[in-house]
């Protein structure tokens, strides 16, 4: 598979502390790829320099074969690159097909005032429809965002990130405070997500890691010490010194 996103040699540095440190790694177009490693690693500061709400000090990102190191946020979703939760936040007072007719309409231009009710206009309210099903919300549509339960937001938070069509969705911790029924429902929808959108993940799962990338990099300091697929990082024995220890990787 071509690679779909190249980091070369990211450096960012705060005062004196070092978050990412001469980073270099591939995405490749169609997969999942997992940034795991301890807190403090530097691998939520990867993904906002990836993402473009951070500004990196030296180094290069290259997405789709363009340089977009220094495209601003919005530059980047336009160009197919999108960070779930930083897309927007839910509107909490909303029903969730509004909420998502409203991501529809941002990315589409659409001359529909912004506050002016959405049903109205009902090509976005069919678009938005489509993207409840996909994130497993149709059931829940007329629903309130702030109504909705914890794992049933962060999917629509993720909902309001496919609405901008990217080519490669980064997600941070998704299952951060979950209990197993709400992290096997996100684990769901990023299994149906990944047949049409690549994916860079950062999460503590590790049952969840290893079920769902097709390759992991393992960032501690600041540095990538391990990239390889799920059975290569397990047998790896710097990172099991490092992050994930003998239980992990006998589980």
């Amino acid at each position: 598979m071509p690679d779909l996103l190249e980091i070369r040699s990211l450096a960012k540095h705060f005062g004196g502390v070092v978050a990412t440190d001469e980073v270099s790694l591939e995405v490749r177009a169609g997969e999942v790829h997992a940034l795991i490693g301890p807190n403090g690693a530097g691998k939520t500061t990867l993904v906002a320099q990836i993402s473009g709400s951070l500004a990196p000090d030296a180094g290069s990102i290259i997405f789709d074969g363009r340089d977009v190191t220094r495209l601003a946020q919005h530059q980047r979703v336009r160009a197919g690159l999108a960070r779930s939760y930083q897309i927007t936040s839910i509107f909490r007072r909303s029903s969730v097909i509004e909420n998502l007719a409203l991501a529809v309409q941002a990315r589409s231009g659409s001359s529909l005032g912004f506050w002016q009710p959405v049903a109205s206009e009902s090509g976005l309210v069919d678009e938005a429809r489509l993207i409840a099903a996909e994130i497993g919300l149709s059931d829940r549509a007329d629903i309130a965002g702030g109504e909705l339960a914890h794992g049933e937001q962060r999917a629509l938070e993720m909902g309001l990130a496919l609405a901008t069509r990217p080519r490669l969705l980064l997600l941070d911790e998704p299952m951060a405070g979950m209990g197993p029924e709400e992290s096997q429902r996100i684990i769901g929808l990023i299994e149906r997500v990944r047949r049409s959108v690549s994916v860079v993940l950062v999460e503590h799962d590790m049952d969840a890691v290893f079920r769902l990338a097709d390759r992991i990099s393992v960032l501690v300091n600041g540095r990538v010490i391990a990239t390889g697929v799920p059975d290569e990082i397990r047998a790896n024995e710097e990172v099991r010194r490092a992050y994930l220890g003998d239980e992990a990787l006998s589980a």
